[in-house]
């Protein structure tokens, strides 16, 4: 709902600032959207007056205009075609940015002749749609003056996002309500006088009582509709609504002052009495939108003898409606089913400022709005008030809530003074009596005990809640999976989240696929397969991958990460089983489509999957021994094989070109393999507080030279195995051959990183560490690089 700051501060007396304000309503559960301030946009806009205008020399839709502002006469070059001598005009000096566009007005040549600032449009102020021409101001606006106060727009528009529950609030009174109970200033109020006139009446009836339980009928005569005030206007369309004459103005103005719909016809136009009744199948409507509506017996209306005038709680209609000639008119103020309201309005596709009121709900206290409503018409357009006509009965909605401050502060976790309590629920309406609370009547939402705890809590503000921890559980259930079952799944969401797909192949292959991976043993080979395909018992889980590559590549695919877990079979025997975890990744790393960033997988990315599963396990790849011994089916010169002592825990690195031919694979596919089974059981101790140092950390880069056949894992262990406190981490990111470097050589750059848990760490520190860590690979046969 959209209103302007001074409509609230007519009913709030703050001093608070619009941020405040802003926050304020979003912390008490009116969430503010957006606010709308043209004052800050626009204050550098000033008035200025064109002395002259004449045709420009270069060009016949352009005019050379002389200017006259506070600090004398300016030349501005001008398209827009009502540009001429004797307007006052919207000036944008040199300097001044343009709000729509963002563009810095500048002294430029246009066509050859200097211009020296801008003429402005409604449309690049952002004041409305107009961008045929210039904006014409006031002609007694002074010179110099920000179009800020000429235009009076220094009104910023609230827009807040009001909740189902909340229909008191659809009227900016509620909104002021609430901030006055949130101690935000003091909700003003104003006398309402009782109407005195005659004492004529209008015949009213109501036969669908469901639809509409009560309706408050008063004729005015003597009216004078016409043209809004200004303050009218400007309050209308600042919330997004048309202004049309002084009558519907200053209905619509009750309703989003008040949150109170109602509507008024022209008395001479109606056909004898008003009833209120069901609408008959396929009866049509003239509405005020101009456009026809076919009902149904579902809809409530507003009818007279000639038929419908007003689909009720949504709309009236074209037939009596008011325009200049009317002089005399009936004011309606009624009540409409909720629920009613919303499926009409559904279903003829209607979304009016009334709908959106009366489905949330409004005010039983009917008569207090028909005060309000015939004061307003009575002070601004005249006549004389004639007497209420009530149909059917103002329901009554007592309910009592009973109240206990123990139980708010219990509810929410404060600790909160009873007072306090009673002075929040009083300046929200509510009324105390003994140990209970009487809810107002427009307040729909509140009927239990926690309702009124919402209300404390949200005026006193959910961050004044202290947090508190939830109390541990006495009892926790022991997990139904094992370890090791535990572990399985935690490899899987590991493999996932590195970006690989899980697959799920056969537990067998055909007899060629097992003889590339080791070969078949007759006790494997099935009795009865279901396929020649599939007559041997698999013994590894690559080839189901890579005839998932073969299918991929085949269709344009050719960026793979797959992966699956599974057992595999070296012979008969129950210890023959074992679980393994395979993945393979193909053609570009990452997914990358862009030339500029497209790098091809390589043997460090399977390594890099393998890690991630021995990780799980507390390995560390980097403290474990890489050789060079891996089956024939990877590649020789690319590949390794990593050992934990004499076991083989895990395979990595490219797959043979011969391999891959045989499956019709011409790119390289790399792979890895962790043997499960053989991982170390795993731990159920009791995981480490997460320990982080609040002291900085360093790095020192060191380049090596060693033999071309001592590993990289070698020179990382000597490294790590130099300093046990300081040393975080141990990375290498560069290996050279080549010019500088001898034959046979080869040169392995790292990057150690050095922290302490409890200092900073000195220079001599850091240097005693170097040596250390140099004296350590030298015993390994390598020397420091120069």
């Amino acid at each position: 709902m959209k209103f302007p700051l001074s409509l609230l501060k007519y009913f709030l007396t703050t001093d608070a600032t619009l941020e405040q304000i802003s926050d304020k309503l979003t912390d008490i559960g009116l969430e503010v959207e957006s606010i709308e301030d043209k004052a800050a946009s626009l204050k550098q806009f000033v008035v200025a007056e064109i002395l002259e205008a004449e045709r420009h020399p270069q060009a016949d839709k352009l005019q050379v205009c002389k200017v006259k502002t506070l600090s004398g006469t300016l030349q501005i070059v001008c398209g827009a075609p009502n540009a001429r001598a004797g307007i006052k005009v919207a000036l944008a000096n040199i300097g001044t940015i343009i709000p729509t566009n963002g563009m810095e007005i500048k002294k430029a040549a246009v066509r050859g002749v200097e211009s020296q600032g801008m003429l402005c449009s409604a449309a690049e102020l952002g004041l409305s749609n107009d961008s045929e021409g210039i904006i014409e101001l006031p002609a007694d606006a002074p010179i110099g003056q920000s179009i800020v106060d000429t235009l009076k727009l220094n009104d910023p528009i609230l827009d807040i996002a009001i909740t189902a529950n909340r229909g008191d609030c659809m009227g900016v009174y509620g909104i002021a309500r609430d901030l006055a109970a949130a101690s935000l200033g003091a909700l003003t109020t104003f006398p309402l006088p009782e109407p005195i006139g005659s004492a004529e009446t209008y015949p009213i009836r109501i036969d669908d009582t469901d639809g509409c339980p009560a309706f408050v009928g008063r004729i005015i005569r003597g009216v004078k509709n016409g043209t809004s005030p200004d303050w009218l206007q400007h309050t209308l369309t600042a919330a997004g609504m048309r202004p049309i004459s002084l009558l519907v103005d200053i209905t619509n103005y009750v309703t989003l002052a008040y949150g109170r719909p109602s509507h008024v016809y022209d008395l001479n136009k109606l056909k004898g009495g008003i009833v209120v009744r069901r609408a008959v199948e396929r009866e049509t409507i003239l509405a005020l939108n101009d456009k026809t509506y076919t009902l149904t017996s579902r809809d409530c209306v507003i009818a007279d003898d000639s038929g419908a005038i007003g689909i009720g709680g949504i709309m009236g209609g074209v037939s009596t409606s008011v325009d200049a000639n009317t002089t005399d008119i009936l004011l309606e103020i009624a009540l409409f089913n909720p629920e009613r309201i919303a499926k009409t309005g559904r279903a003829l596709q209607i979304d009016s400022d009334a709908r959106s009121r009366f489905e949330r709900g409004v005010p039983a206290n009917i008569r207090i709005a028909d005060a309000h409503i015939t004061n307003f018409i009575l002070k601004m357009a005249g006549g004389t008030a004639g007497a209420t006509t009530l149909a059917g009965a103002i329901p009554e909605r007592n309910i009592a809530v009973a109240f206990s401050a123990d139980a708010i502060n219990a509810l929410g976790g404060t600790n909160i003074s009873e007072a306090r309590m009673r002075e929040i629920l009083t300046n929200l309406g509510f009324i105390f009596d003994g140990s209970n609370v009487t809810v107002p009547g427009w307040r729909h939402d509140v009927s239990q005990p926690a309702d009124l705890a919402e209300e404390v809590l949200r005026i006193v503000g959910l961050d004044a809640i202290p947090s508190t921890p939830l109390p541990k559980p006495t009892h926790i259930v022991r997990s139904t999976l094992t370890a090791t079952q535990s572990r399985l799944a935690t490899i899987r969401n590991t493999l996932a989240a590195r970006g690989l797909h899980e697959t799920y192949g056969w537990g067998f292959c055909s007899p060629a696929q097992a003889a590339q991976f080791g070969g078949q043993k007759p006790e494997l080979e099935l009795l009865n397969p279901i396929s020649s395909e599939l007559s041997v018992m698999r013994p590894n889980l690559l080839p189901h991958l890579l005839t998932a590559v073969t299918a991929n590549a085949a269709r344009g695919e050719k960026n793979l990460g797959l992966f699956e877990q599974g057992a595999v079979f070296a012979d008969a025997t129950p210890q023959g089983q074992r679980n393994i975890a395979a993945g393979l990744r193909s053609g570009l790393r990452a997914g990358a489509l862009n030339w500029r960033d497209a790098t091809m997988v390589d043997s460090f990315d399977a390594k890099g999957d393998l890690r991630a599963v021995l990780a799980l396990a507390g390995l560390d790849i980097n403290k474990v021994q890489v050789t060079r011994t891996t089956p024939n089916y990877y590649h020789p010169g690319r590949s390794g094989a990593v050992m934990l002592g004499k076991t083989v825990i895990g395979y990595f690195g490219e797959l043979h070109p011969t391999l891959l031919a045989a499956y019709g694979i011409d790119f390289t596919v790399v792979a890895f393999e962790a043997m499960l089974d053989a991982l170390p059981a795993p731990k159920t101790a009791k995981r480490k507080a997460l320990s982080t140092s609040d002291y900085q950390a360093v790095t020192r880069d060191f380049a090596f030279v060693l033999d071309v056949a001592i590993p990289a894992a070698e020179l990382i262990a000597a490294v790590t195995k130099a300093e046990k406190n300081l040393l975080q981490n141990v990375a290498l990111f560069d290996v050279y051959q080549g010019k500088g470097v001898a034959d046979g050589k080869k040169s392995l750059a790292i990057t150690v990183t050095l922290q302490a848990t409890d200092r900073t760490l000195t220079d001599v520190e850091i240097e005693i560490v170097s040596r250390s860590i140099v004296a350590s690979v030298i015993k390994i046969g390598a020397s420091l690089r120069t």
